[in-house]
């Protein structure tokens, strides 16, 4: 008989947003003595809370999560740096006997971790780079024929980062030993009904005045004012859209990045994937009492 594999040291939960990683995170986090590290590049600011489905205070008490509500908007974050803290935490965590879940739909941050990431250090013109327009940083990008592709155009701060990498991607090592992976997938229709579902939710609890405090804050230039369910209210603040249509865009833009999300994370071929909670559940278990 073959010896028994042995317990993982890493769970990580990969996915789609609106696809259940935090409800799954929370219920085994629960069962096996877990503590969560959020792998969300917006969850990492403060009072960015209804437009980023962050974790509710309720289950924020009753599990201790890291990496939620550590910057302000003006400060920055990247993947480097989420690396490091996540590394730390991930120590730490297990020092105490303890079991680190690793959830999100970040897939830089998270392979960040899982492949030992080593970043490119950050170049002498960032400066001016930071300076220019996302519409200037494209054409630049064209001209020195850098490779955009799996970059997110959208995102000024990732453009920034391949023209200063020359478009090479980070050196990648061997996946961490002792993690298991764990995807939860969901069709494109029932996606769609629970994103807008989500979005009344969103609506409903003061979103709008949300958006409209942190505008007022930090202007609509802050990097996490970029991120989808913010950006969308711009124009409804200057008049120039209605309340539906702001909602209908946030919609819109959130199925734009799950197709993203499961395009990046459909490149890791050692993710478990399950259509439910319940399955993922059930397979983690088995997997935590061997």
């Amino acid at each position: 008989m073959a010896p028994a594999a042995p317990r993982p040291e890493l769970l990580v939960i990969a996915g789609p947003t609106a696809s259940g990683k935090t409800d799954l995170a929370v219920r085994i986090a629960k069962r096996h003595k877990g503590e969560i590290i959020s792998a969300d590049s917006w969850t990492v600011y403060r009072g960015f809370d209804i437009g980023t489905s962050k974790p509710t205070i309720t289950q924020q008490k009753a599990i201790k999560h890291h990496l939620i509500d550590v910057r302000e908007a003006n400060q920055g974050f990247n993947a480097p740096l989420f690396k490091e803290t996540a590394q730390k935490a991930i120590e730490d965590i297990r020092k105490r006997g303890k079991l680190p879940i690793l959830a999100g739909g970040t897939g830089l941050y998270i392979d960040s971790v899982l492949y030992d990431f080593g970043f490119l250090p950050t170049s002498a013109e960032r400066k001016k780079l930071d300076g220019l327009a996302l519409e200037e940083l494209l054409k630049l990008a064209d001209t020195r024929k850098i490779d955009l592709h799996g970059v997110d155009t959208r995102n000024k701060r990732r453009v920034i980062r391949a023209i200063e990498a020359k478009g090479q991607q980070p050196i990648k090592q061997a996946v961490r030993a002792g993690t298991l992976m764990v995807g939860l997938r969901v069709d494109n229709q029932e996606l769609r009904r629970r994103i807008e579902k989500r979005t009344d939710r969103m609506m409903e609890a003061g979103l709008e005045q949300e958006v409209k405090t942190l505008a007022d804050k930090y202007g609509w230039e802050a990097e996490p004012m970029k991120g989808v369910g913010y950006r969308q209210w711009r124009e409804y603040f200057e008049g120039a859209q209605t309340l539906e249509q702001t909602r209908d865009r946030i919609v819109s833009a959130t199925m734009g990045l799950a197709k993203r999300q499961r395009t990046w994370f459909k490149r890791n071929p050692g993710i478990q994937w399950f259509s439910s909670i319940d399955e993922a559940d059930s397979f983690i278990g088995q997997a935590l009492n061997t």
